[in-house]
């Protein structure tokens, strides 16, 4: 790749990432409630997921994926229900309450570890990533792509939703002065939670 296309690949991408969606509520919620160094660890599963999506799919690999409506359908279930899934625990967080008005890791905010689980699952259950891969690196990938190309397109994806998302759960996490705030809290769990849910649902409801 030239430097003109990982630039023009770098400014898709950063343009996709900055566009609200289920990855931008996870890392808001984990930087939020957990601080920065969950919102990053999140940052960095969600970067997994774009490095691997991009590899498949300049492989073509994800070709099928969106090829095969069975296979699209399981895909885009197991997303919803996920999705659903935290949001829901988001939304039984805020009903119980019991937040302690200190700045430290509450006690309902992800660990580093889930919080990683949590944006690399988010990314890797959505099939609308894969068709968007699909549909932007044939302009990029070469007529005979070298396993170098293949790395590359990845790398650079994956790099540019890092610094993105790195640098919302650090905006995020800078505001945790206010964020500790019980009510707060609570208020963040219930809106992200009922985003969540509803960009489940709505994952459910669109056609492929």
């Amino acid at each position: 790749m030239s430097t003109v296309q990982m630039l023009g690949l770098g400014g898709v991408i950063l343009v996709a990432a900055m566009s609200p969606g289920p990855d931008f509520f996870i890392v808001t919620r984990s930087s939020a409630l957990s601080g920065r160094r969950a919102g990053m660890a999140c940052a960095a599963g969600i970067a997994g997921g774009v490095f691997l999506w991009s590899v498949v799919s300049a492989l073509g690999v994800a070709g099928l994926l969106a090829a095969s409506a069975v296979a699209f359908t399981i895909v885009k279930l197991l997303g919803a229900g996920y999705l659903m899934l935290l949001g829901v625990r988001a939304l039984l967080a805020a009903r119980r309450g019991g937040y302690e008005a200190t700045a430290d890791l509450p006690a309902d905010g992800p660990s580093a570890a889930a919080a990683f689980r949590q944006g690399l699952l988010t990314n890797l259950l959505n099939p609308k990533v894969a068709v968007f891969f699909l549909a932007l690196l044939p302009q990029f990938v070469p007529a005979e792509p070298a396993v170098t190309d293949t790395i590359s397109l990845g790398a650079v994806a994956a790099l540019v939703s890092l610094t993105w998302f790195t640098v919302l759960a650090n905006v995020v996490g800078a505001l945790r002065g206010l964020l500790a705030r019980a009510s707060v809290r609570r208020a963040i769990d219930t809106v992200m939670g009922t985003l969540l849910v509803a960009f489940g649902v709505r994952i459910v409801l669109q056609s492929n």
